[in-house]
């Protein structure tokens, strides 16, 4: 060693005031000189104190053998070599001494750059795994959380840790977070998303055998958003459909309905768009009959390629067709004159699935759906579009609470995404392609902007627009519309003395918004204003406005905190001014220390008082909102397939087979003198000891703040 390692090198006869400094010597010794470090042994007293220690190098000893290396293929790396290297402590009057030091090594030292790695010297500090966690909360990757917080240290080096070791910390965290198992972190968050917010729905379903099978669940904003703009439901059930043998019965999607309906105060949507599903076609006609049922138009495509693959060959215009008939026919006659022409073109008499579709053609062609309210909708791609968001959060290694937390980041993002929209449409005006219409300068502040530019698109078109019939008379009118270069006409009616209007097209009935036809008759009985019936609300700047209730008929608040945040805000920032201004004097800092302490201790005092009112008044605090299992379903008799752990070769040796298992219980019932019995079919289940656990019980019971344990 040179003279300058003298500072750091033990010696014989230094002292230290505890053994956790004398271990803190050794481990900075260490990192100098290139090795790990371990404690040995520590020897104690009658009274519980250490009289002697010694701290090693991490090589010290040999591994011990294995007695199942016999059957292990891949061994692990040799890492003890018996190293000699160490230090001894004694405790002489309160102090420790080291009597001993082993300065020589029987292995290569490590390198400068690579002492980091090493076991002893690495360690995630408090702070780190604040921030850790932290970017594990907000979605980062492994790898992306250890690189960012190398390049705030200035490399890696200088971390402290390694990302195995970020690895194992996450690992270890989720493990604690799990100790209660998936349905008591089930149960968990729900009481607290009730604890935040009183509106807060869930349910599941059970089977037989207490296990939940079905769960459903709704924080305010989304009862409001449904409240708002629940006209239009798209449901899609094609992602994860089916993976390790659960089946989407009848039943389940009945229970689906019937929970979706009371989450919503029994309001139940004018249209819903499926797939092409027949168990949720069914509970859907049963739990809401007067409910349109529209299918999906792309799955129902690719139903189409996948029956009729083989007749798409050659250059054959059988899509196409398909879609002219799903898309462009508007007349019902048209329509069933095209399909008998699909029909007999591809000669498709006796297709079964052509003959199905055929028979659902209600819920499909653009002709018949013209007396559904859709809002445009025809697929169910808009629900699809978020199987990208929740792709990461569906993969069988990810627990429920890490389920939660990413379901929660999608749904923040949807909803941030919304008020940036909202931000937008109150901040900008929408441009006017006609600045001197008096209907586009009364949309323009009615409508949101992309509503307003559909609405100018309507606008434009009846420009090409020409009246080829009139009927007046005194009060009803009736037109003939027609377009430049377009083959058809639509029939427009118009009630002078009501000012109510219709058009064959039924674009408002269907989206909601006025086409060009009925802007044409407008302007051909010169109304210069959309009349208030005419302006669908939830298109407009006022969509949100108006009150919504939860499933007890209370009002639905969406963000209770809210206010309480932004008077926190008020308050800090006033209480910062005052720290601010008094810093400068040590008599002003003296004054705002002894008011604060006035403060607080009343402020505890009404705390106290506020508990026990509750208490004294509401004993069973949320227990009304604590959610009932909602029915029992059976399980279906299903081959699962388990993924088992494989068994070594000397439990498969001792484990006796199945076949001699059955002949020995063969032997038995022969040595029984021949005696049978026969049982009932009834099944009286097992009695239910006092001191047994059931997650039933755990679920239904109400919220008792004080045993109610924290996720980390």
């Amino acid at each position: 060693m040179s003279s300058s390692n003298v500072d750091w090198k033990p010696r014989v006869g230094m002292k230290f005031d505890n053994i956790d400094v004398a271990y803190q010597f050794w481990l900075t010794y260490s990192v100098h000189a290139g090795f790990g470090v371990r404690k040995r042994y520590a020897n104690k007293n009658k009274d519980d104190t250490i009289s002697s220690c010694r701290f090693v190098c991490s090589k010290e000893g040999v591994r011990k053998i294995d007695k199942r290396d016999v059957f292990v293929n891949i061994h692990r790396a040799e890492t003890r070599t018996d190293c000699k290297a160490r230090i001894s402590l004694v405790c002489k009057n309160g102090n420790f001494v080291i009597h001993e030091f082993v300065e020589d090594h029987n292995h290569p030292l490590q390198l400068p750059e690579t002492t980091h790695m090493l076991a002893s010297h690495r360690k995630i500090t408090e702070v780190q795994a604040y921030e850790i966690d932290l970017a594990d909360d907000s979605g980062l990757r492994q790898k992306s959380t250890f690189q960012l917080m190398s390049t705030h240290a200035g490399n890696r080096a200088n971390l402290g840790f390694t990302r195995l070791d970020v690895k194992n910390y996450l690992s270890a965290r989720r493990q604690r977070s799990m100790m209660y198992g998936d349905v008591g972190c089930l149960s968990q968050y729900f009481q607290r998303q009730l604890l935040e917010n009183p509106s807060f729905f869930h349910a599941y379903q059970m089977d037989i055998e207490e296990q939940i099978t079905n769960v459903f669940w709704c924080d305010a904003n989304m009862v409001l958003d449904y409240g708002y703009f629940g006209d239009v439901v798209s449901l899609d059930t094609t992602y994860c459909t089916n993976h390790v043998n659960r089946p989407l019965t009848i039943e389940s999607f009945k229970w689906l309905f019937d929970t979706f309906l009371q989450a919503h105060n029994h309001k139940k949507p004018k249209t819903v768009f499926t797939d092409q599903d027949q168990a949720m076609a069914r509970a859907l006609a049963k739990v809401m009959p007067e409910t349109h049922h529209g299918l999906c138009t792309w799955h129902l495509l690719q139903n189409e390629i996948k029956h009729l693959g083989n007749l798409m060959k050659g250059g054959s215009y059988l899509l196409r067709d398909f879609k002219k008939c799903m898309y462009d026919i508007d007349v019902e006659a048209d329509f069933e004159t095209a399909w008998t022409n699909l029909i007999n073109q591809y000669d498709v008499h006796e297709n079964n699935w052509i003959k199905s579709v055929y028979a659902i053609k209600k819920k499909w062609a653009a002709c018949y759906m013209k007396e559904a309210f859709t809002l445009g909708m025809r697929s169910t791609q808009l629900s699809e579009s978020l199987n990208a968001h929740f792709k990461s959060g569906m993969k069988p290694n990810v627990d429920i609470i890490q389920f939660f937390k990413h379901f929660e980041r999608v749904v923040e993002e949807k909803r941030s995404n919304e008020l940036s929209y909202e931000y937008e449409s109150s901040h900008k005006l929408a441009r006017l392609r006609y600045e001197l219409s008096p209907i586009l300068i009364q949309m323009r502040y009615v409508y949101t902007h992309v509503v307003f530019e559909l609405f100018q698109n309507e606008f434009k078109l009846f420009l090409a627009l020409s009246i080829l019939e009139r009927n007046e008379s005194h009060s009803l009118c009736e037109y003939v519309i027609t377009m430049v270069n377009h083959e058809g006409f639509w029939r427009v009616s118009f009630d002078r003395a009501s000012t109510s209007i219709t058009c064959s097209c039924r674009k408002f009935e269907t989206f909601g918004i006025l086409c060009s036809h009925v802007l044409k008759v407008f302007e051909a009985n010169d109304v210069k204003v959309i009349p208030e019936k005419y302006i669908l609300r939830r298109w407009t700047r006022e969509a949100r406005c108006g009150i919504v209730h939860d499933f007890r008929g209370k009002e639905v608040e969406g963000d209770p905190k809210l206010s309480r945040t932004r008077k926190f805000r008020q308050v800090v920032s006033k209480f910062i001014r005052v720290a601010a201004e008094a810093s400068p004097c040590e008599e002003h800092l003296k004054i705002v220390d002894n008011y604060v302490d006035v403060m607080c201790k009343k402020i505890k005092e009404c705390r106290l008082q506020v508990i026990d009112n509750e208490i004294n008044e509401n004993p069973t605090f949320v227990s009304n909102n604590v959610m009932q299992p909602t029915g029992f379903k059976k399980r279906p008799n299903l081959k699962r397939h388990m993924h088992k752990r494989p068994k070594s070769f000397i439990e498969k040796k001792k484990a006796p087979s199945r076949r001699k298992k059955a002949q020995d219980k063969l032997g038995e019932s022969h040595m029984l003198d021949e005696v049978s019995c026969s049982a009932p079919p009834t099944y009286e289940p097992p009695q239910t000891q006092k001191d047994q656990f059931s997650f039933t019980t755990l679920l239904i019971a109400p919220l008792d703040e004080t045993n109610v344990p924290t996720l980390y």
